[in-house]
């Protein structure tokens, strides 16, 4: 088998997004109703949410616009004012970033040199003398479960729990020990690994978050971040072995990683029970195996707006519709070959291929695209293979408990994680982080500590989205007041969820 580099995805718009906090701790937020700016909100939402435009970008600055979720952009009146809306000229809603090095960030108006400030409620432009109240500090808006890939290195960090270490040595992230949880509080941050153990100042991994847990963050647009101790400590891979640890004497960018979301990794089971797999010195797909490889495992890559889904060996190639109906791993991305219709079936899955066909396991164990009216031979268990747990984050924050509220709530700033102990295929038991089981009312809520253990049944609607059906037969929905309900019969925008 020809295996080719594996090569990182490109940017996409999430990874380019931040919120912008005022030295009041409260976030840059557009009100769409009155067409105005302020600076009131304590949390990261939709409307604290900004997509970075960079237009022209050197070491310490850039020029920049800064785009909503609405598609309407910051301006800058001439009397100071800020509103948002379509820029009149070139230059309107440009501001010129200043990246300083505390990882805050400036931003002066490009046409009257004013910088952005804020007095802890309102939003204005009107000062050319720079000072403490023009200071903004970046949080990336991207989903808190994340891979750092060092560009450097062209390798990913990895958790050692046995070791108690990080490691930046991953070529593939493939691996549940490659995906961290990114905690931000008071201003800094705590990275968290599959383990449920946290990164240290003493590079070592630790059993709980501490200020020596605690990492400051300077963000690039693009997803580039670095993280440090404010102390001069800056964290980059060291040593033969890449130990990611602190040093005060990176070389040639040593210290800045891509951030991205983590990929979607599931492996696919036959009817009988057998798991698809790349076969070893070839390009050949065949259910054979009773356990699971690096080479059962494909990367998910689905599109949100149309039922297409394309799956990434290990290998770097997409599986791919070749002639005489087999299905090879050997694809690349742009190739309309590598494009499935995936359909769901209670928690099991059926591959169309683009001549209409269905995949399914022929006589010899071989990957083929035979049949046109699909059956149980045609249906294919699907696992997530990298994902332990679930963060769950819907329309209006995070899934999580409250000390205000016995029941889960869905407007959390940060989320709880969800074990999943697998049942049978897409079917899971959704566990409590203190051990106890999701419990569901009468009312479609939920509370996390039940005694037994109830059956959810996950989709995939994404790369990075899926629904949930609940035991009560329902989809699982976020709600404006907060309250996470079970009681959609059809899967709305609220019954989406990023994991």
């Amino acid at each position: 088998m020809e295996e080719v580099e594996w090569t990182p995805r490109q940017p996409r718009a999430e990874d380019l997004r931040v919120g912008l906090i005022s030295w009041a701790g409260s976030y840059l937020t557009y009100e769409p109703y009155k067409n105005t700016v302020t600076a009131t909100a304590k949390g990261l939402g939709r409307r604290q949410t900004w997509e970075i435009l960079v237009s022209n970008q050197h070491d310490t600055q850039a020029v920049v616009r800064l785009r909503s979720l609405q598609g309407l952009y910051l301006l800058c009146e001439a009397d100071g004012s800020l509103c948002y809306g379509r820029p009149r000229t070139s230059h309107h809603g440009c501001f010129l970033i200043r990246f300083h090095r505390n990882g805050q960030w400036t931003l002066q108006c490009i046409i009257s040199g004013r910088y952005l400030e804020s007095d802890g409620e309102d939003v204005f432009c009107t000062s050319r003398v720079l000072s403490a109240y023009h200071m903004w500090t970046p949080r990336p808006a991207l989903h808190v479960h994340v891979i750092l890939f060092s560009p450097l290195n062209h390798c990913y960090a990895r958790a050692d729990p046995t070791m108690g270490r990080v490691w930046v040595d991953a070529p593939i992230p493939c691996l549940e020990e490659c995906g961290f949880l990114l905690h931000f509080q008071d201003g800094c941050y705590h990275l968290e690994t599959s383990a449920h153990t946290f990164l240290s100042h003493l590079d070592r991994l630790v059993s709980q978050p501490s200020t020596q847990t605690a990492f400051h963050m300077q963000v690039r647009p693009g997803g580039l971040v670095a993280l440090s101790d404010g102390e001069g400590g800056m964290l980059y891979p060291q040593g033969t072995r890449l130990l990611l640890s602190l040093g005060s004497s990176p070389h040639g960018g040593e210290e800045w990683f891509i951030l991205q979301r983590c990929p979607t990794w599931v492996s696919l089971t036959s009817k009988a029970r057998k798991f698809l797999s790349v076969v070893y010195g070839k390009c050949w797909v065949c259910a054979a195996s009773e356990h699971v490889s690096p080479m059962s495992l494909f990367q998910f890559e689905c599109d949100n707006e149309t039922p297409t889904l394309q799956l990434r060996s290990a290998n770097g190639c997409y599986l791919a519709q070749r002639r005489h109906r087999a299905v090879m791993a050997d694809g690349h991305p742009m190739e309309c070959e590598t494009f499935f219709r995936i359909h769901w079936n209670c928690g099991r899955i059926l591959l169309q291929s683009p001549n209409g066909r269905f995949l399914c396991i022929a006589a010899n164990g071989l990957l083929m695209s035979n049949a046109t009216i699909p059956g149980p031979n045609e249906e294919f268990g699907i696992r997530l293979a990298n994902r332990p747990f679930l963060a769950l984050r819907g329309r209006y924050g995070y899934v999580g408990t409250s000390s205000e509220h016995d029941l889960l709530q869905c407007n959390m700033d940060q989320p709880d994680c969800i074990h999943l102990l697998p049942c049978r295929q897409g079917i899971y038991h959704f566990q409590a982080q203190g051990g106890s089981f999701w419990s569901i009312t009468s009312f479609g809520t939920f509370r996390p500590w039940g005694k037994f253990a109830l059956n959810f049944c996950i989709e995939l609607q994404g790369s990075n989205l899926l629904t949930v059906l609940a035991p009560n037969g329902f989809y699982m929905r976020s709600d404006r007041s907060g309250t996470l309900l079970a009681d959609s019969e059809d899967i709305t925008k609220e019954c989406i969820w990023e994991f």
